[in-house]
């Protein structure tokens, strides 16, 4: 499982399609640096241009995200419990879908179970999902140093904080495209299958909210459900909402396991 793990890290630098997926993270990740979170500090002052932003959010938000030391950070935490679910769903799309399409599975289960091929090949994108966390806040807490050196205890308190919610939120984003790319026969069509289940889910769970209030937490079932609520808290505080992540991860793991056992390759 954990050399399938490794060689999911592997493919990222080693293929053409890893290194452009990297390079284009790098270059949209290079434009965030440069402009929200270079302009941190005067994003979140009231008499600045960037302080528009604060009607994209209640003032509970606002206000917590006011409280925090490093600006810079604190506008990261934003834009990635945003744009990194993103990113996840595109990188993580082909798991098992090409090997399918190719008829590489059957191969490869001559030498590992179904199971270690699932997990291994989910362990790897979380492999991949870390790394690519860890280089946005290291590129981050680079810049917030150049701006002010003291700031260095609170920079890697605060990133730790990140690094470990946000490895939380991608958890089910990432166990969705193990589910879908079972199901595939390319990374495109996994995502395809994935936007269907999105919306269909999305509506179904709203209207059913609407229709009978007491069911009110299927809106806790879609990924990301929690991030709003995240944007409400600090600190390590932000962990009284890791169940929800975690439940959600179990549940399409679940489902991709049993495609995984039945699908005939």
């Amino acid at each position: 499982m954990f050399i399938i793990a490794r060689y999911e890290l592997s493919r990222l630098i080693m293929t053409r399609r890893g290194l452009l997926s990297l390079l284009a993270f790098s270059l949209v990740w290079f434009l965030i640096l440069r402009y929200p979170i270079y302009s941190a500090a005067q994003f979140f002052m009231a008499d600045a241009p960037g302080g528009i932003i604060v009607s994209f959010f209640n003032s509970t938000i606002i206000n917590n995200l006011l409280s925090w030391q490093v600006p810079e950070l604190a506008v990261l935490w934003v834009i990635a419990l945003y744009l990194f679910p993103v990113f996840c769903v595109v990188l993580t799309a082909d798991q098992t879908a090409s090997d399918r399409a190719r008829g590489t599975l059957r191969l490869l289960s001559l030498r590992a179970g179904r199971d270690t091929i699932f997990f291994g090949r989910f362990l790897g994108q979380l492999l991949i999902l870390l790394m690519l966390t860890l280089l946005a806040l290291l590129s981050a807490v680079a810049l917030v140093l150049m701006r002010d050196s003291t700031l260095l205890q609170p920079s890697l308190h605060l990133s730790a904080i990140i690094l470990v919610n946000m490895m939380l939120v991608l958890l089910p984003y990432t166990a969705l495209m193990a589910w879908v790319s079972s199901m595939a026969r390319s990374a495109r069509q996994a995502t395809m299958y994935a936007v269907i289940i999105w919306i269909v889910c999305s509506m179904l769970t709203g209207w059913l909210s609407r229709q009978f209030p007491g069911l009110s937490i299927l809106d806790m079932v879609l990924p990301g459900a929690q991030v709003q609520s995240l944007l409400q808290l600090s600190g390590w505080n932000t962990l009284s909402l890791a169940a929800i992540p975690v439940i959600q991860t179990i549940v399409l793991l679940f489902l991709g396991r049993v495609i995984m056992q039945r699908s005939d390759w």
